[in-house]
């Protein structure tokens, strides 16, 4: 097959040579977009990250594709319905970041606490003044775990090292987890009115999207923490600045933003003819977030550590192996 790895660094490249010479495979450094499309059309595989927008526009212009292999546990970047419609497999990589995802939730989550950043700021400039840096410490305190999958159980095994009381909410309660770990399964509205600290593990889909909004907000403890390491599009912004500002909630850690592309590149909204598809308001809340004090953004970085992103490409060249032995493996949602 012809396989095109796009978003990748070097060392990626020389990973994905052992697929060759069974398949033929070409890497590029450039995001997958209706425009780099057009120099890769002869593609049957393509392997992206969620950078890349996989959507109709940009699918239609592979006329032979067969398998899009995203390198990420979340494919809602990925058009399914299209792939399902024309018969192209996606598959993912389900478990590479348990502990990476969740460490980075509790760095986070320690910066806020603490006003690392802050202080950090301050000492450099040889201010070391305390004013204004009491932080809180996490023992005693209450977590509130929104998803309780890989990700979210590792969250809860570090809470239990912190010395935390753990509630979660998850649609599906595995109460063997609950008895293994020592937490207890609550209804969402209860887990935002008992917890210190909110922290997100549920993926990107139509039933979670502004999960997070103003009326959740409304029930959470004023002053609460909200930490967000799943999909940017869980927790409504314009809401999220809002209770900001009102003080009900005390600070935020955020590793991901609605239409995080368009963030870094605002260029892109004016390369078309319209602003179609583009939540102008959403935008301008993501970066009036990024100006205040008591936020942290990273740049949909919790997965960025030297096991995962291993992981990530060893796993993604199986799926692209297995598939060309007519073995699918890691798919997600039907063909």
């Amino acid at each position: 097959m012809k396989v095109v790895v796009f978003e990748t660094e070097e060392w990626e490249h020389q990973a994905c040579l052992r697929l060759e010479p069974e398949h033929e495979v070409e890497c590029t450094r450039q995001r997958l977009d209706p425009q780099t499309a057009t120099l890769f059309t002869s593609a049957e595989v393509v392997s992206t990250f969620v950078n890349s927008q996989l959507g109709a526009d940009v699918l239609t212009q592979f006329p032979r594709l067969k398998l899009i292999a995203t390198r990420s546990t979340g494919y809602d970047h990925v058009d399914l319905d299209w792939c399902k419609a024309h018969g192209v497999a996606v598959a993912n990589v389900p478990d590479y970041g348990d502990s990476t995802v969740a460490e980075h939730a509790f760095a986070l989550l320690l910066a806020v606490a603490r006003n690392l950043v802050e202080a950090v700021e301050r000492t450099r400039r040889g201010d070391f003044s305390q004013a204004g840096l009491r932080g809180f410490e996490l023992r005693g305190k209450t977590l509130g775990v929104i998803g309780t999958g890989r990700i979210g159980r590792r969250a809860i095994e570090i809470a239990g090292g912190f010395g935390m009381n753990v509630v979660a909410y998850d649609l599906y309660p595995d109460e063997d987890a609950a008895t293994q770990f020592g937490f207890r399964y609550a209804a969402l509205d209860e887990v935002l009115a008992d917890a210190d600290v909110i922290t997100l593990h549920v993926p990107a889909n139509p039933g979670t999207a502004s999960l997070i909004s103003d009326r959740e907000f409304d029930l959470m403890k004023s002053g609460a923490l909200l930490i967000n390491t799943a999909r940017g599009n869980v927790v409504d912004v314009p809401a999220l600045v809002r209770a900001l500002a009102d003080g009900k909630v005390r600070a935020a850690g955020l590793d991901v933003l609605p239409q995080e592309p368009l963030v870094r590149e605002e260029a892109q909204i004016f390369r078309g003819a319209s602003s179609d598809g583009y939540d102008l308001k959403a935008l301008v809340a993501n970066h009036v977030l990024l100006r205040f004090p008591n936020v942290i953004v990273t740049p949909h970085n919790a997965y960025n550590t030297q096991s995962a992103v291993r992981r990530i490409i060893e796993t993604t060249v199986e799926n692209i192996e297995a598939f060309g032995r007519g073995e699918p493996r890691n798919l997600v949602g039907e063909r």
